[in-house]
């Protein structure tokens, strides 16, 4: 395996909440399998697609996972941003899962164009303030984290920790070539933020060898053969 579950990323995971999770997507819909081009013009074998919780049932279930993500990883903060536009549900459901956890957290997002009347600006609700936490479906390049970063500090907060729903780790690009880290990666080392995710591929691929279905251990071939081709070595591997 390309991914020991040792080292500083595989502390404080829970390896039943993610599979559970996996479950969870496969179920819903929103984790598919077939051929579906990536942002880097990669043919994977697989598609998340977080546009597909598309109700209150399953955002809620969504935002429970987050949830305890966070939690079993021990990551601190003090208020939740979501970058436009993913991010925006998902930040304002997961302020109401902590909410009935019994923490109320402010949140806050952004949007894609300053708005020029009424409240003006590009942000909208809670002033940042103290340890952020930025919220998101998956990260591709670390686009919309570097971006949240710089509105972040731009109000005078500290951007503290990113919390995402799939870790696909794969390679990034850069200038249309692959490079030997993911954007996940990228994040923890180049700009200095804690990453939590609910799942990884690799919970992905344990959960298809499993076997529970036929249709689905079948899938389990391809999704190794991308991970062995495009995978990365996880932070802390020997």
């Amino acid at each position: 395996m390309l991914e020991p579950r040792t080292g500083a990323a595989g502390a404080g995971r829970n390896d039943a909440l993610a599979q559970d999770f996996v479950r969870f997507a496969v179920e819903t819909g929103v984790l598919r399998f077939g051929e579906f081009k990536t942002k880097a013009g990669r043919m994977s074998p697989y598609f998340f697609n977080a546009g597909l919780f598309d109700d209150g049932a399953k955002l809620a279930r969504l935002a429970e996972f987050y949830a305890s993500a966070l939690e079993a990883g021990g990551i601190g903060f003090d208020m939740i941003f979501g970058p436009a536009y993913k991010g925006i549900p998902l930040a304002a459901a997961l302020a109401v899962e902590f909410a009935r956890r019994g923490r109320s957290l402010p949140f806050a997002y952004n949007r894609k164009e300053a708005k020029n009347h009424g409240e003006g600006g590009q942000l909208v609700g809670a002033p940042l303030q103290g340890r952020v936490l930025v919220v998101d479906d998956v990260m591709s390049a670390g686009t919309a984290v570097r971006e949240s970063i710089a509105l972040i500090r731009a109000a005078g907060a500290a951007p503290h920790a990113v919390v995402i729903a799939l870790d696909r780790q794969e390679m990034a690009t850069e200038g249309g070539r692959d490079v030997p880290h993911s954007a996940v990666q990228y994040v923890r080392r180049q700009l200095g933020l804690q990453v939590c995710a609910i799942a990884r591929l690799e919970d992905l691929l344990q959960y298809l060898a499993k076997g529970g279905e036929a249709a689905l251990a079948e899938h389990h071939g391809r999704v190794l053969a991308y991970r062995q081709r495009y995978g990365v070595l996880e932070d802390g591997a020997p």
